[in-house]
């Protein structure tokens, strides 16, 4: 795993390839990473389903419950199947974006 921190939002890239073990691994040092926005970058990993994005749910609903942003970054995916609760875009640039955007709405008080 890849760890690059920037400002309010930490970028954790999966090196591996295996989703779950980047998963556990995520959940296992969350603690370090629950104070800041998190943008999870699985475009490496080839021929991810719904059920592997879905397994990061729980994850994402506690960090954004917290007011933190939580997006996922998956290449080549149909991004119309992931459910309203999750953030999935394309590219790193687009979760920045987003983040930049959700950071706005939460100073604004919405």
């Amino acid at each position: 795993m890849k760890v690059d921190e920037k400002g309010h939002t930490v970028t954790l890239k999966d090196t591996q390839g295996d989703i779950n073990a980047f998963r556990e691994k995520i959940e296992s040092e969350y603690n370090s990473f629950k104070n800041l926005n998190i943008i999870l970058d699985v475009t490496q990993d080839t021929g991810l389903g719904l059920n592997d994005i879905l397994s990061f749910l729980l994850l994402s609903n506690k960090h954004r419950k917290s007011k933190k942003s939580f997006v996922m970054v998956v290449s080549d995916f149909d991004f119309n199947e992931v459910p309203d609760e999750m953030i999935v875009v394309p590219t790193v640039l687009e979760a920045h974006d987003i983040i930049e955007m959700e950071e706005i709405e939460r100073d604004l008080g919405f």
